[in-house]
């Protein structure tokens, strides 16, 4: 297979060697982003409250307290015993004597301790907690994914897939990234996707993205040879699904589709084209571009035939028709057999980004 060319700017490959890639798997769920040092803050202004609190309640109550060394609690005092108390240290030298404060201890300050404590050692319970949380989440997951898009590799090609397909419709929790980067992976997360850290060439990274259960596979690794490989393990998993593929160079598009791959997007030759086109025509290459860019300007979009449109030529339909798809067979706008449009039909067509929906979501 040719290897990627030495000019052009690559994102990590999807089976990069690096010791930054796992050798396992780990499936990451999206989750409010915050930092250390937010949740450091966090619960420090949570101690401060309870102990705010637990002062209030003594102070209220300091007639009922007995000290040891003057026989007054004042609100230093109520301070200092509010933080021995609070930290489980209790050194005796005041103590609540009437019924009142000793009540008040029971019922209010040693709950305010208790949360205290909590607070103390949430990052330890948050540990704990953490793996029990994740399985849960992850079994109902898996319980509820079907028919969703798996996207791997999540570089450059990957995130403009995602963004088109947020764009038609699709919901993000019906879209799993696959990709060895940890950071990537962190970064998909923060999207709003679930994400699966691992090589997508072996079978139990794809199955972890519930590959076999996916209605599309979109491959866009960064190497050809990755693309194969992710391509008969993805076949040979989901016999059902499509399978978009992308490629560096054309020739290597036919081992793709042998592979399995249902549709093979060649890359480079299309950024080539497009590229010749603009130098030729200017005008005619940033119109085909806005075809492809979908929510701006024109769109090129496939939707079923309309109740209202059954029975028309395609030249008398509001959008500007290119192809009918019927019976699996791809007619040309003009081809005599396309004429009547049928029920059962399908039209790609140009229309403005701004006429309403391009077409129906995943179902």
């Amino acid at each position: 297979m040719t290897p990627p060319g030495d000019g052009e700017p690559q994102d990590p490959p999807i089976d990069d060697p690096s010791p930054a890639a796992p050798r396992g798997y780990k499936v990451a769920f999206p989750r409010p982003a915050a930092g250390p040092l937010v949740q450091v803050t966090r619960r420090v202004v949570l101690a401060l409250l309870v102990l705010a609190i637990t002062v209030v309640i003594v102070y209220a109550d300091r007639g009922g307290y007995h000290d040891n060394a003057d026989d007054s609690v004042s609100f230093l005092d109520s301070l200092y015993y509010s933080t021995v108390t609070l930290s489980t240290t209790g050194y005796g030298d005041i103590v609540p004597y009437s019924t009142g404060a000793r009540l008040s201890n029971t019922l209010l300050v040693t709950p305010l301790r208790v949360i205290f404590l909590i607070i103390l050692v949430g990052t330890t319970l948050e540990v704990l907690t953490e793996r029990t949380r994740e399985q849960f989440r992850l079994t109902r997951w898996r319980r509820t994914l079907h028919d969703h898009v798996v996207i791997v590799g999540y570089g450059t090609k990957g995130r403009s897939a995602a963004r088109t397909l947020l764009g038609r419709g699709v919901p993000p929790e019906r879209i799993v990234v696959v990709d060895p980067n940890p950071k990537v992976v962190q970064g998909a997360t923060e999207e709003g996707y679930v994400a699966v850290a691992g090589d997508a060439t072996r079978s139990e990274v794809l199955r972890r993205a519930e590959a076999q259960r996916a209605r599309q596979i979109v491959i866009a690794a960064q190497r050809d040879d990755t693309a194969v490989l992710v391509t008969l393990t993805a076949r040979q998993l989901n016999r059902r699904a499509h399978i978009v593929a992308s490629v560096r160079e054309e020739e290597n598009a036919p081992l793709l589709r042998q592979s399995g791959a249902d549709a093979v997007i060649t890359s480079s030759g299309a950024a080539g084209r497009l590229l010749g086109l603009s130098v030729l025509s200017p005008s005619v290459g940033q119109v085909m571009d806005d075809l492809i860019t979908y929510g701006s300007g024109l769109d090129l979009i496939e939707r079923p035939v309309a109740g209202s449109e059954v029975g028309m030529a395609p030249r008398d339909v509001r959008d500007l028709v290119v192809s009918v798809i019927r019976d699996a067979r791809l007619l040309d706008h003009d081809d005599p057999e396309a004429a009547p449009l049928r029920a059962a039909d399908r039209l790609i067509a140009i229309r403005r980004a701004t006429d309403g929906p391009a077409a129906a979501p995943l179902g």
